[in-house]
């Protein structure tokens, strides 16, 4: 018989800056599939979406996901 010994052990998750943050929008028009792609910067995800619209007016809903990086450590 094998015996296993387990402990459990208190982590946290926290943003880490180091890792940055990417900006992305996503065009939800039905049939439309066009995205900005990642941006480094907010404003440029924004000002894709925002020049989307203004070549297809009914083109007015966008998804926008914010992706960072976070680290896990042991709690001490």
């Amino acid at each position: 018989m094998t015996r296993a010994l387990l402990r459990f052990v208190q982590h946290s998750i926290r943003h880490e800056p180091a890792g940055g943050v990417t900006y992305e929008a996503f065009c939800t028009a039905p049939g439309c599939e066009a995205h900005s792609g990642p941006q480094e910067a907010q404003e440029t995800a924004q000002d894709w979406a925002l020049g989307h619209t203004g070549l297809n007016p009914d083109h007015d809903l966008f998804r926008r996901v914010f992706t960072d990086h976070a680290r896990v450590t042991r709690a001490t």
